[in-house]
């Protein structure tokens, strides 16, 4: 089945009381999502990066069968975001922390994927510890048209010395024939604490507003997507002070920036957890041109947190946890210690 949902919309208005009437429109709609795969590394050591440290080459037996599973266990979630609704995997997701392009293409040749025929967006980026972003895409309905990697140089307050880190991905392209545009991001962690790091994740941020501010200087009506792991939950400074989203949709003016994922932070939720505490740093912030009324081209549905049982830790110590896939030195056959993070976008079809 494609990737149409019919929607019954109910119109209600006329003073004091209330009519309901339902009329059936037909929309197209599909799966924008972000994950955090959590160090998908291959086995081999790449001599130009210092992929030693990474928890894949730690192991000390069984590699390469750890590697498959892994890259299994990361197809079956990427198949899953969405299905419910859309019946397909994502038409695009970002991710994060994987090692090169090599491990994307074995992702998308397992047989959970390999039909959806997806292609790779992806640059190596400077970062310390060998990660990078990417970003994968139905080729049958989406279609890139420019691309850019984003370098972010910021310096240890400290020693003064540079911080290599991830650089920004920036994908204009046409989904279903709209034009969107797409910046995936891993900002820095908050590796020496959290207030010391803290200036590293603002100057992430200033360079997506940088790329956010000159796709809207082009064109105000630019339909813009802020996806990553920003290290950062929607109430702290480098969102609040700098991108300055609204979490409510009707205070966003344009050029504006809502971030759906506010409300369900402070409702609780997250997508990361750490010391018994949730943080919610996997977010996707959409622009005022997707908030708007008209659905002869794609607007914002709904967003949510993909959290399904199988990526919940069920017992231990870390029950209640993201499943991750990494611990104490060795693979626990689990996912990530992320969950993916997703926004449907809908558009109506005339019939």
């Amino acid at each position: 089945m494609g990737p149409f949902a019919t929607l019954l919309l109910s119109l209600f208005i006329l003073g004091n009381s209330y009519i309901y009437s339902q009329e059936k429109k037909t929309y197209k709609i599909h799966t924008i999502a972000f994950y955090n795969l959590e160090n998908l590394f291959d086995t081999e050591n790449d001599p130009n990066k210092f992929d030693e440290a990474s928890p894949m080459m730690e192991l000390k037996t069984n590699k390469d069968l750890v590697y498959k599973k892994k890259v299994k266990n990361m197809a079956r979630v990427i198949a899953d975001i969405g299905s419910e609704v859309t019946n397909n995997s994502p038409a695009i997701i970002g991710v994060s922390e994987i090692e090169n392009r090599k491990v994307l293409e074995d992702l998308l040749n397992d047989s959970l994927l390999i039909d959806k025929n997806y292609g790779i967006i992806h640059y190596h980026s400077p970062d310390a510890r060998g990660i990078d972003v990417a970003l994968l895409y139905q080729k049958n309905i989406f279609t890139p048209i420019s691309k850019s990697s984003h370098e972010l140089k910021i310096y240890d307050d400290l020693t003064k010395k540079r911080v290599y880190t991830r650089d920004q991905l920036l994908v204009s392209g046409e989904l279903d024939g709209d034009l969107i545009h797409l910046i995936v991001s891993h900002w820095p962690s908050r590796s020496g604490g959290e207030a010391r790091s803290r200036p590293k994740r603002v100057a992430a941020a200033k360079l997506s507003k940088r790329l956010i501010d000159s796709l809207q200087s082009n064109n105000p009506y630019a339909k813009i997507f802020l996806m990553g792991d920003l290290n950062d939950n929607p109430t702290d400074e480098s969102l609040k002070k700098v991108l300055k989203p609204k979490k409510n949709k009707k205070n966003v003016g344009l050029k504006g920036i809502y971030n759906p994922y506010e409300k369900y932070f402070k409702n609780g939720l997250g997508t990361t957890a750490y010391r018994d505490a949730w943080s919610l740093f996997d977010q996707i912030l959409i622009t005022k041109p997707l908030l708007e009324k008209d659905y002869s081209s794609f607007q914002f549905y709904k967003a949510g947190i993909f959290n399904k049982n199988y990526l919940i830790t069920s017992m231990g110590q870390y029950k209640g946890y993201p499943f991750r896939s990494f611990s104490n030195g060795g693979f626990t056959n689990g996912y990530s210690d992320h969950f993916p993070v997703f926004v449907y976008v809908i558009k109506e079809v005339k019939n």
